[in-house]
């Protein structure tokens, strides 16, 4: 698989909805993650990043707008002991209670499927950070319809051990723009990661397209000690 610029996967697609990036910096000391919302409708544009406990959830930038909270206010990120789970929706708290029962990323799925949004049938995507003992690796899943059957649910689950210092994978929910919006296809994109967490999260910024653009998280995690640093972006201010 060819190592792929995330600048140029972004810059050239106006609309790949929600984003999840994880992966290792070019120094193999820190894991990596990033996730991103962008939004076509004033309801989806009307939100922004704010911190809970030791992950982040979307909140409405101006409540007396809020009209459906069903699929966009959630917590896309939670961390439970030694695992950082990011997702596109609600169920990060799935999730969450799934491992926290001793099954794993993958069993706690099962009882989910795609988004229920016809006629675009938006993949839920979810990834899983698992450092311990100076150790790395994480996990991706994509569930998604079968190109727009909403009768049957396709379920991919993408696991990487050791991953390589400067690389890591980047799913999104769409391909490009449409009308319906067409699903990803195909395995999480082999990408590059760098070691400054301030220019890669000004790269993933400046990258997204600037009137679909909401909100973007990056978290660079020590994989010695655990201890990590956030930063949030937020388009509304």
């Amino acid at each position: 698989m060819n190592l792929l610029s995330l600048e140029q996967e972004l810059t050239s697609n106006a609309y790949p909805g929600r984003g999840i990036v994880i992966g290792r910096s070019a120094d193999g000391t820190k894991a990596v993650t990033a996730y991103f919302i962008m939004g076509r409708s004033s309801n989806s544009r009307n939100r922004v990043f704010v911190e809970e406990g030791k992950g982040i959830r979307t909140q409405a930038f101006d409540p007396s707008k809020l009209e459906d909270p069903s699929l966009i206010i959630y917590a896309p990120v939670r961390v439970l002991g030694n695992k950082t789970i990011v997702t596109n929706g609600d169920q990060t708290d799935t999730i969450y209670e799934g491992m926290d029962k001793q099954m794993t990323f993958e069993q706690s799925l099962r009882s989910r499927e795609f988004e229920p949004d016809a006629p675009n049938y938006t993949p839920r995507i979810s990834g899983i950070m698992h450092i311990e003992a100076g150790t790395y690796n994480y996990a991706m899943s994509i569930l998604k319809s079968s190109n727009g059957d909403p009768d049957s649910c396709h379920r991919y689950t993408f696991a990487y051990e050791n991953p390589k210092a400067g690389e890591g994978h980047f799913i999104h929910t769409y391909m490009h723009d449409g009308n319906p919006l067409p699903s990803f296809e195909g395995e999480p994109k082999l990408v590059s990661i760098p070691d400054d967490m301030n220019a890669f999260t000004e790269m993933l910024w400046n990258s997204l397209n600037e009137d679909n653009k909401v909100s973007l998280f990056v978290r660079y995690i020590d994989i010695a000690t655990g201890t990590y640093e956030t930063t949030i972006v937020n388009k509304n201010k």
